[in-house]
């Protein structure tokens, strides 16, 4: 058989020479047509695209998450090694708290009031602990709201081992951890500029978000197992999640003091009000805060899993768990190829694609006749989620200034956390007057129109673009220093810092 010429991209074109070799060529290039020659010597692929030829391309195109941050700081690198493992123990707890509700009373409406009780001190202590985050050292403050959470996750291991069955007693411990966490949560956010300079500030923001998914995809699937194991049940789940502390302290209590510059030493509620301003006359962040309001008001209806899981799956634990999982797979997927995120220029415009896709993945939820279609789409909507939560978190951090920082940091926790709340208990009660698939549905239908809706009337918001990187300056709390050294180790414990909501806050 007479073998077909080889063509491979870089070859010379018929005057003998390749327009890129006119500039040069790297050896990466260059490795790339050896190959070629090797592997493809009968086969005519000349049908390769011409994207192919251009070896500048080939080395742009990279999508794992970029872990530079990890590298340079140890300091950055303990913070989220001990968020990761603190967190997970909390995905666990409310996993737990979700489904022992449920059990006691079998309503959607009870569990939708897990997210009413976590809304009211979210708000009210949230956003006035957003000042206190900016006049005291952030460090402390996380340790001291950490001790008091572990307290209140062994509360919830004795209640349910003493088998009380009281949800009048969940719903108070839930409305404690809301208050310690609406503090706690947005001050240890607000020590990661602190730890990275600038430059590597949208990749280390891309990291932590890595924390949820890994999270929620450990953390259910395992409190499924626990919850349905005999002597362990939901106290083993919230025993966990009491250990896991002790894992911030390796993230939190060696890291020196950080005050934020500029700021009083009081916290005063004129300080509340100046970050509200900044806000309101700040429409990206605005923008930013609209758009994620929308998509868990409408499209976050975990407080229906417990049903929708009973009615077509008999109510397994282990299948309820892995619900949650698969949300937590596909954002775990897209959090680690999160780098073309990070760089996306259309910021605005691509939040709003994000929480487009969140919503269409809950809507097809709600109608999926099958598990395997049923865990699909709740994946699709988790990697949505992932990228709509990276792009608010690199638009408000990299707008908002310094000292603003935790004002700012806690209405974005109390945005998030809030809004997710609030669905749940919309979801619960629509669920329970019509039923938990039209709640479902009408929820991820509603949130597609909300992100058009803002997308015509915040044409500022659609449009913004991320400002060109600029060479990094030191920040105040000097991070080189912080990627250098390791500061003495310190006898106090660490905060449970999940991504998103406290502990035990149902998101949905």
């Amino acid at each position: 058989m007479q073998r077909l010429r080889e063509r491979v991209p870089g070859d010379d074109d018929d005057d003998g020479r390749h327009p890129d070799h006119e500039h040069g060529e790297g050896e990466a290039a260059k490795r790339v047509r050896s190959e070629w020659r090797k592997r493809s010597a009968v086969a005519d692929i000349s049908v390769v695209p011409d994207l192919l030829h251009h070896p500048s391309i080939i080395r742009r195109v990279k999508l794992l998450a970029d872990v530079t941050p990890l590298r340079s700081s140890p300091a950055f690198r303990r913070l989220l090694t001990g968020t990761v493992l603190s967190a997970a123990g909390g995905a666990m707890a409310s996993f737990a708290v979700t489904l022992q509700v449920y059990d006691i009373t079998r309503s959607p409406a009870a569990v939708g009031l897990i997210g009413l009780a976590i809304l009211v001190p979210l708000i009210v202590v949230g956003l006035l602990g957003g000042a206190v985050i900016d006049s005291v050292d952030r460090r402390a403050l996380v340790l001291a709201c950490t001790c008091a959470l572990m307290v209140v996750s062994a509360a919830f291991a004795v209640q349910a081992y003493l088998r009380l069955n009281w949800v009048w007693l969940l719903y108070v411990l839930v409305i404690v951890q809301s208050a310690i966490g609406s503090v706690s949560a947005p001050a240890r956010r607000a020590l990661i500029p602190a730890l990275l300079p600038p430059g590597q500030l949208a990749a280390g923001l891309a990291l932590q978000r890595l924390a949820l998914p890994i999270t929620l995809t450990v953390g259910p699937a395992l409190a499924g197992v626990v919850v349905a194991a005999p002597h362990l049940g939901f106290g083993g789940c919230y025993l966990i999640d009491t250990v896991s502390f002790t894992a911030s302290l390796y993230g939190v209590g060696r890291l020196p003091p950080m005050r934020a510059a500029g700021t009083s030493s009081q916290p005063r509620l004129s300080a509340v009000v100046a970050g509200m301003a900044f806000i309101r006359r700040t429409p990206v962040v605005a923008g930013a805060f609209l758009a994620d309001v929308n998509a868990t008001f409408f499209g976050l209806p975990i407080s229906l899993f417990p049903a929708i899981n009973a009615q077509r799956f008999g109510g397994d634990p282990r299948t309820l768990g892995l619900f949650t999982t698969a949300i937590g797979v596909g954002g775990l997927v897209s959090a680690v190829l999160s780098r073309p995120v990070i760089r996306v220029s259309r910021q605005g415009l691509a939040m709003l694609v994000a929480v487009s896709v969140w919503g269409a993945g809950f809507a097809v939820f709600a109608v999926a006749p099958s598990l395997w279609l049923t865990l699909l789409s709740l994946a699709v909507a988790g990697a949505a989620d992932t990228f709509t939560v990276v792009l608010r978190g690199i638009i408000v951090q990299t707008v908002t200034p310094e000292e603003l920082r935790g004002r700012v940091t806690a209405a974005d926790f109390v945005v998030a956390a809030g809004g997710g709340q609030l669905g749940s208990l919309e979801a619960g009660a629509l669920g329970s007057l019509t039923t938990p698939v039209i709640s479902a549905l009408s929820g991820g239908i509603l949130t597609v129109a909300g992100a058009v809706a803002i997308a015509a009337a915040l044409p500022a918001f659609r449009r913004y673009r991320a400002p060109a990187p600029s060479t990094p300056a030191a920040p105040a709390a000097s991070p080189a220093q912080l990627a250098s050294a390791d500061p003495p180790a310190s006898a106090v414990v660490g905060d449970e810092g999940l991504p998103e909501p406290p502990a035990l806050c149902v998101t949905g």
